[in-house]
């Protein structure tokens, strides 16, 4: 007889019912083939004294069962383990090792070689250098949160809770025409504007749209990696130019464009990404007459309008544009800080009809209540109070990073204090090499993460992206410390 005493083993102060413990262990005792088709179960009664549980809680463990169609009910004969149970085949596991059958595949899928990126771990009392990201202890969570329950605690908030347009909230459009249309010099209506998780979700749509395989994108020779991948998974053909101190070298597009066919230009043209350098404003003309006469199109990528510390914001080329041929990406993720996925994808209607299309199949719709709350963030002012907050901030740190720089690597780095933007391009001297002081800043707890991705075109620039934003004045102090110690190290100090 089977040992049903000794076979299962219940936990009375799990928060799982003793009912679901006893069916889950019964399941797995099915599985393992130590209870055969056809096997009667003990009665009711025989199983909760066996057990020393009450009757009923068999008695809903073996409905368990049934409604599972682990095992049948015979009238007037007792429970049985289904007789049509096929038998599971399983892996030999040794004993001693733990069962764990998610490291183990069984079954062919795609990879994608474009997308492969190693991130880095968390180690503690490691710094990590970034590419230019916000510091989210900046972030007006409590200005966010009050308008976050103030719009949940609406009468009629159960209204934005269904199924919405895959559009985006349609509140959160129309203020955001009017907001970009007031600060950027945009021409657009509600109708022009498609709320994205983000940037990515934008450059993404606007990939899938417009690229099929062998199409011809045009992208700078350092370019932003993760708008790569995205042409490169439409197996789309990358033909990188060249990239100067007034950005895109325009002239090499309309060479490329006397030659053949080209469906896009990617474009960062407030601050290139990464090189920080803004596109001229001659060269923004040409590009749009270009693209007027060639009949491509121009996915503008604006990371980062908002942080200017010389000037005024230069208007992007979508305010310029007349001819419908500029696909306006932005988003307030940068701004406020990553978590929050809002962004907008902004183009003529009949495109934004169709980027809402396409969004369906990947995310039917964003995060009604956190839109609304972005909608009501911006109206009233506080979007704007909070960039003047951070760009004093920013500004401070970008002078006391740059001035470090210069003062303690004049000798090993070459740059140019950013106009705008969150980070500094950094050209560390030929005689050197990013692989050498990655290794050896290991060593001072100093993580500077993949620099091969700055130089996917193979030019050998010996440069890297910096960030600044994300380290407050303490923080930038160490970190060139730490810095410094490497670069010591490396000359032999």
């Amino acid at each position: 007889m089977f040992p049903y005493k000794t076979s299962f083993s219940l936990d009375r102060k799990s928060n799982q019912a003793l009912y679901l413990q006893l069916a889950n262990q019964f399941i797995q005792l099915i599985k393992d083939r130590k209870l055969l088709p056809n096997t009667k179960l003990p009665g009711s009664r025989t199983l909760a004294n066996l057990l020393t549980v009450h009757r009923k809680t068999i008695v809903a463990c073996y409905e368990e069962l049934l409604l599972q169609g682990w095992v049948e009910s015979i009238a007037k004969k007792g429970t049985f383990v289904h007789a049509d149970l096929p038998e599971l085949y399983q892996q030999e596991f040794v004993k001693s090792k733990v069962k764990n059958t998610l490291h183990k595949i069984g079954f062919q899928f795609y990879k994608s070689n474009s997308l492969t990126r190693k991130l880095p771990e968390s180690k503690e009392d490691f710094m990590f250098l970034n590419d230019g990201i916000s510091d989210v202890r900046l972030t007006p969570t409590e200005d966010l949160a009050r308008i976050y329950r103030r719009i949940s605690s609406r009468k009629h908030i159960y209204k934005e809770m269904s199924y919405g347009s895959t559009f985006g909230n349609e509140k959160l459009r129309k203020t955001l025409s009017n907001y970009l249309n007031e600060t950027r010099g945009l021409n657009t209506s509600f109708e022009n504007i498609l709320i994205t998780r983000g940037s990515q979700m934008g450059i993404y749509l606007s990939s899938k749209l417009l690229l099929n395989e062998d199409d011809n994108i045009v992208i700078g020779k350092t370019n932003y990696t993760s708008a790569d991948a995205s042409f490169l998974e439409r197996k789309a053909k990358l033909i990188r130019i060249s990239v100067d101190e007034n950005g895109l070298v325009t002239q090499e597009i309309e060479q490329i464009c006397k030659k053949k066919s080209i469906k896009a230009v990617y474009v960062t043209s407030h601050h290139h990404h990464p090189t920080t350098v803004t596109l001229s404003a001659e060269r923004r003309i040409h590009l749009l007459n270009l693209s007027k006469k060639y009949n491509f199109a121009v996915i503008e990528d604006d990371y980062d309008y908002d942080f200017n510390y010389n000037h005024s914001p230069i208007l992007p080329l979508a305010s310029h544009d007349v001819n419908g041929n500029v696909i306006y990406i932005g988003s307030v993720c940068k701004t406020v800080a990553p978590v929050f996925r809002v962004g907008y994808l902004i183009a003529p209607k009949e495109f934004v009809n169709e980027a809402a299309n396409q969004r369906r199949i990947i995310d039917r719709q964003g995060d009604a209540l956190l839109e609304l709350t972005f909608e009501e963030f911006i109206k009233n002012g506080d979007l704007d109070r909070h960039i003047k907050k951070v760009m004093k901030i920013y500004k401070a740190r970008r002078d006391l990073f740059c001035s470090l720089l210069k003062e303690y690597f004049s000798d090993v780095f070459k740059f140019e204090k950013p106009k705008g933007g969150m980070a500094v391009w950094l050209t560390l001297d030929k005689k050197y090499t990013w692989k050498s002081v990655v290794d050896s800043a290991i060593k001072h707890k100093l993580e500077i993460g993949d620099y091969t991705r700055y130089d996917h075109a193979n030019t050998k620039h010996n440069s890297i992206r910096m960030g600044f934003a994300t380290y407050n004045e303490e923080e930038i102090y160490e970190l060139i410390n730490r810095f410094s110690k490497t670069m010591n190290e490396l000359k032999g100090g």
